[in-house]
């Protein structure tokens, strides 16, 4: 019996860090800058400027799965269906076309060699290879 109660509080301890991953920013590691305003980042990924702030092109890039919804829910504040509405809207004026979505396990090293390549990654599995960028939310 006490193993049962060992094994279900291991199980809710592990679900518990599982649900707590942190998203974070990711750029080429040849950026000039190490933050990004909130209010940039969400003109990026939802295709409303392609100009970073050194001037160079921005590089946006969707990674499938459940990852982009953590992203666009936690950073942006927009809902999958929200994001799902705005892009077929861009997309039906020819406004702007969505960013270009990468498997979760290509995404570092897309990022790593594309020049202004900006996405995101749970936090632990950050290398030397892509570059953090910090989101002011102040701006």
């Amino acid at each position: 019996m006490n193993i049962r109660i060992f094994m279900g509080a291991t199980l809710m301890l592990l679900t518990a860090a599982i649900s707590h991953a942190e998203t974070v920013l990711i750029g080429n590691p040849g950026l000039h800058f190490s933050s990004l305003p909130l209010s940039q980042v969400s003109r990026i990924f939802l295709g409303q400027t392609s100009q970073l702030p050194d001037g160079g092109a921005a590089i946006p890039l969707d990674v499938s799965g459940g990852s982009r919804e953590q992203f666009y829910r936690d950073v942006l504040k927009k809902s999958p269906e929200q994001i799902e509405k705005y892009w077929a809207r861009m997309i039906f004026t020819g406004k702007a076309q969505p960013p270009r979505e990468v498997r979760p396990g290509d995404v570092k090293s897309v990022v790593a060699e594309t020049p202004g390549a900006i996405s995101y990654i749970d936090s632990s599995k950050v290398d030397g290879s892509v570059k953090v960028i910090h989101i002011d939310a102040s701006h």
